[in-house]
């Protein structure tokens, strides 16, 4: 029978998988994940003789959109490491990125989305306040990949 209640938004994995250039994979204790998408663009057309007074709608390219990851800072080079090869290698710094909702217990894989050929496009650095209050330092990085793909992991 088909689950009927949906899943927790608060139980995922993020692994920034291997590069081409053999780089370290980066399992990143992410506090949030956002943007994971992609739009089908659509072009018009009409034929000159149509009998119909309509246009149609013809699926041309499409696009993935931005995904943008956020975690508190730790005492870790890994995605300074990752944009600095993207900087100095271009597309050879290219990562497959492995996103997965994980169901409540945290032990089963339920959804997993895929990035290919990613690369870190900006990052944003803390905020900074002297003001108090135990705010966590937290850093953000933004992807671009070239396709995404959705794999249903579980029929639970």
């Amino acid at each position: 029978m088909a689950r009927v209640t949906p899943y927790g938004a608060f139980n995922f994995q993020v692994s920034l998988g291997e590069g081409s250039r053999d780089a370290a994979q980066i399992i990143g204790g992410f506090s949030d994940v956002s943007g994971l998408g992609t739009e089908i663009t659509v072009a018009e057309y009409r034929n000159g003789n149509e009998k119909e007074n309509h246009v149609r709608k013809v699926p041309g390219v499409y696009k993935v959109s931005d995904v943008t990851l956020k975690r508190g800072i730790v005492n870790s080079e890994d995605l300074w490491a990752w944009i600095t090869a993207v900087q100095q290698t271009g597309y050879k710094g290219q990562r497959t990125v492995h996103i997965k909702l994980m169901d409540e217990t945290g032990d089963t894989e339920v959804q997993g989305w895929t990035l290919n050929n990613a690369v870190p496009t900006k990052y944003t650095g803390p905020t900074l306040a002297a003001k108090g209050g135990g705010d966590v330092a937290m850093e953000e990085l933004v992807l671009a990949s070239e396709s995404i793909q959705f794999e249903q992991l579980s029929r639970d």
